[in-house]
């Protein structure tokens, strides 16, 4: 690339921050950090800021056309999703809601 560094747009920051917020609110996460790469933007979210992100949300504008520019990495660098939709990647970080099932 020419100089250029990958970020994330208005409408995906909004998207992201919005989710956090969420996240925060339920209890789940408490800190963030943005990263702005040569190849890649980050947004990477901490339960403790003392420790390694539990997740990464990273947007790779090169890979759009393959497999999405969007995806979503595990503290242990397993790709959880990967896709071309920013909120359907994501989703993937929803609490799972536990349900009673009646007899």
């Amino acid at each position: 690339m020419s100089g250029r560094t990958v970020f994330f747009e208005r409408l995906e920051l909004d998207r992201l921050l919005r989710f956090y917020g969420r996240m925060v609110a339920a209890g789940e996460w408490r800190d963030y950090a943005l990263d702005a790469l040569p190849d890649r933007a980050l947004f990477s979210v901490y339960r403790r800021t003392s420790e390694a992100p539990l997740y990464q949300i990273e947007k790779r504008p090169d890979e759009a056309r393959k497999q999405g520019a969007y995806s979503v990495k595990a503290i242990d660098g397993r790709v959880l999703r990967r896709g071309h939709d920013l909120a359907r990647v994501i989703a993937v970080l929803e609490p799972k809601r536990m349900q009673v099932v009646g007899d």
